[in-house]
């Protein structure tokens, strides 16, 4: 596995907590945020957007690899989730869309007290991709 060492784990969902103060939820009140690391070193942030038509909200980690692909950065290395007021694993749809930037991507996140790291894949399995298609 090629995880993030404690201490880069840490400062990436650090990022997070910092883009989840922006967070617009004023429906669920569950404030996101989350960081991206790409492969020249760049944190990219974002947070959760939501609607009051509830499937238009957008998720923090869509949020922020969105921002990540529009400023023309590539090879996600790592992607931190943090909600203050509860765990925040990624969604299945996040899951999904994370999956798309590459299989090795380190999903950082707390469970409780415990900072968990696991590729996209672990959190994945038997995924749908481009390769599964054909």
């Amino acid at each position: 596995m090629n995880y993030l060492s404690d201490s880069e784990a840490e400062q990436l969902l650090s990022e997070a907590k910092k883009a989840s103060e922006n967070s617009y939820s004023p429906y669920s009140n569950f404030p996101v945020g989350a960081a991206v690391l790409t492969g020249d070193g760049t944190v990219v942030a974002g947070t959760n957007v939501e609607n009051a038509s509830y499937g238009l909200t957008i998720c923090a980690e869509r949020t922020a690899l969105g921002h990540a692909v529009s400023a023309g950065k590539s090879g996600i290395k790592a992607i931190a989730v943090y909600c203050k007021t509860s765990a925040a694993a990624p969604c299945g749809a996040c899951r999904q869309f994370i999956l798309e930037f590459g299989n090795d991507i380190v999903v950082i996140f707390m469970h409780g007290e415990e900072l968990v790291q696991r590729t996209i894949l672990e959190l994945l399995p038997f995924a749908f991709t481009k390769e599964s298609m054909g």
